[in-house]
């Protein structure tokens, strides 16, 4: 018998992008929306975007009605109270944000919150790469490094629901600053943000010439970086093995804690290819224990751009 509420949405709330899909049973997204996350000062103005966003959307699948419920994935989304909390990326999350509440309150629907990385792992379990895994480990490497992971069949929360953020592991003693108020974050360092990060330090202490060097250093963004390191850019090759060495060896510890049968990743910094993943593999493996090493598959997530998130996102929904 067919529901009578056929669709959920999902929400995959990112530092850059805010992505909305409303998702069938079959796993199918529907219809898709994104709004920009940091185009706005405070979480109401977000709100009242993203609402204005999901209404259309709402009424091409036949209005409200059909929506049986929402699930979303952000960064320091607490599973346990439908808050986000202490936000780093978000800038209109520096405190606690009744997020589950609010879009409750606007659409007349149950609205559910996960962290956008545990999320991103359901996708992938449900979906994706994990089908059939009940021990991994997705990192997300976007504008931070998000992480979820799934031991023994189960997602990691903890006693708080903010279990498992290993994008905040202290990767570099004394390191780059972080956006949490720590220093040395795998983050500063691993993720899209922090890429250019290392671009413009390195084109600020050496004279080596690069085709970044075309461009103002204040605008550098990884995905420059990886044009450049396909070009045969030596500066941009230099950049990449120094980021995927920094995480490969930061994952060797992880595996040291739950012994994952793989490493999935998901996002914008994975579609640099081999430039990233090569040296991930290398320095992982160099740094495993003996009595780890070869067992975890190091792999980039199968379901396309953001829909591992959004997907991960509608199955709390579900």
């Amino acid at each position: 018998m067919a529901t009578e509420k056929p669709y959920v949405i999902g929400l995959d709330l990112g530092g850059t992008n805010s992505v909305f899909g409303i998702v069938d049973a079959n796993a199918k997204v529907v219809e898709i929306g994104k709004i920009k996350t940091g185009a706005y000062e405070t979480f109401e103005e977000w709100l009242d975007a993203s609402i204005a966003c999901l209404k259309p959307m709402i009424e091409r699948v036949g209005g409200i009605e059909k929506i049986k419920a929402m699930g979303a994935g952000a960064p320091n989304g607490n599973f346990y109270n439908g808050t986000i909390e202490f936000a780093p990326n978000l800038k209109w999350a520096k405190g606690v944000v009744p997020f589950a509440k609010a879009f409750e309150e606007k659409l007349g629907i149950p609205c559910f919150l996960s962290n956008d990385a545990n999320c991103a792992a359901l996708g992938e379990m449900k979906y994706g790469a994990a089908r059939g895994m009940k021990n991994f480990i997705v990192i997300t490497l976007g504008t931070g490094v998000g992480s979820g992971i799934v031991v023994n069949g189960e997602m990691v929360y903890g006693c708080d629901g903010f279990a498992g953020e290993l994008g905040h592991v202290i990767a570099e003693r004394d390191g780059r600053p972080c956006g949490c108020g720590f220093k040395g974050c795998l983050e500063t360092y691993c993720s899209a943000t922090g890429v250019a990060r290392t671009a413009r330090e390195i084109l600020a202490n050496t004279d080596e010439p690069s085709l970044l060097r075309e461009k103002d250093p204040a605008q550098i963004e990884s995905l420059d970086v990886s044009i450049a390191a396909g070009k045969g850019d030596k500066v941009a090759k230099e950049i990449f093995e120094f980021t995927g060495n920094m995480l490969g060896r930061t994952m060797a510890d992880f595996t040291k804690f739950s012994s994952p049968e793989a490493y999935i990743f998901f996002g914008g910094l994975t579609k640099a290819g081999d430039l990233i993943m090569d040296p991930i593999k290398k320095a992982y493996e160099e740094n495993c224990m003996p009595i780890f090493k070869g067992k975890a598959k190091i792999m980039v997530s199968e379901l396309p751009d953001a829909d591992a998130a959004v997907l991960g996102a509608s199955a709390l929904a579900w």
